[in-house]
């Protein structure tokens, strides 16, 4: 018999722990009847509601069920990298607590991996309803910036719901980068992806955990891992600013040879300088950002640490 891993990163995810082990197991028998049976390896990143005991109560019952518990929170990446690790299953699938992630498509998901040939089945979003508008907004834009300024394509609306082949799994295992974007990790391994859409569907309980700014950070995450660009942005502008003080040095001195003029206006002197100061510290930001994830690349600290196993 064949074995399909399931994946779910938890963080404050109590209310939702057995409603999404129902809902999967709502396609037992489909799997059962292709000769696949399950596991369920729930990773908590260090929640502080009653997670742990909510998955420890479902393990008690069911011995496919597994638990990773984080010492403390280490973030999503960490999470699903270490249920990546833990897998033994032929096939993979990763999927949030919150059942914004249909149970219902695994069949169809299974189906073009095992008939149609494809290593990998992915899933995005049609739209974003239920989302506050200037967050959708963002959030397109991101996709469009991402997808002009690197090599690796990364699909609008695409969550991590997906499942694998063991191969494709290895091949993402075998990626042991620090600061993780799995959007990217997923488009730059390559091999056979097939898209399936389905329109958003909200939270089933509790509140969401990414806010504003924790997107932000990890768009930026992700621009930073996947693209050189914004350092050879800084270059050109810096380029651009060389160019142009030279031609003003050369207006300047034009000016006062022919016409004695007289070099004054320190306002806007001031408001020049202002303006590439401010230019030179965003460039140096930009170069921080690349050096920064390079110290922490450079360390080698663990991804994550296990406080309990089950």
């Amino acid at each position: 018999m064949r074995l399909l891993s399931v994946i779910v990163p938890c963080y404050n995810e109590e209310e939702n722990i057995a409603d999404f082990y129902n809902e999967v197991l709502k396609n037992e028998a489909y799997f059962k009847g292709h000769d696949v049976d399950f596991e369920f390896i729930y990773v908590n990143d260090g929640s502080k509601d009653k997670t742990v005991e909510k998955v420890k109560e479902l393990a008690a019952k069911d011995e496919r069920v597994h638990l990773i518990n984080f010492s403390r929170n280490f973030g999503k990446e960490p999470a699903m990298y270490a249920g990546l690790e833990k897998s033994k299953g032929d096939y993979v699938a990763i999927m949030d607590c919150d059942l914004q992630d249909p149970p219902a498509l695994l069949p169809q998901m299974y189906e073009a991996i095992v008939n149609e040939g494809y290593d990998s089945v992915a899933t995005r979003r049609v739209d974003r309803k239920g989302e506050p508008p200037i967050r959708s907004f963002f959030a397109r834009m991101f996709y469009r910036l991402i997808n002009k300024v690197s090599k690796t394509e990364i699909v609008d609306g695409a969550r991590d719901y997906r499942l694998m082949t063991r191969q494709f799994v290895n091949a993402i295992l075998s990626m042991k980068e620090y600061n993780r974007f799995s959007k990217g990790i997923f488009g730059w391994v390559g091999f056979k992806n097939k898209w399936i859409e389905f329109e958003n569907i909200e939270r089933m309980k509790g509140e969401t955990k990414w806010s504003f700014w924790k997107l932000f950070v990890y768009a930026l995450d992700g621009i930073v891992a996947f693209s050189t660009v914004p350092l050879a942005f800084a270059s050109l502008i810096g380029v651009l600013f060389c160019v142009l003080a030279f031609f003003f040095i050369i207006f300047t001195i034009v000016r006062k040879s022919l016409y004695g003029d007289p070099t004054s206006g320190w306002p806007s002197l001031v408001c020049i300088i202002l303006l590439v100061s401010g230019v030179q510290l965003f460039c140096i930001g930009i170069v921080g950002q690349y050096l920064s994830k390079t110290y922490l690349e450079v360390k080698k600290r663990p991804l994550y640490i296990v406080k309990e196993e089950i």
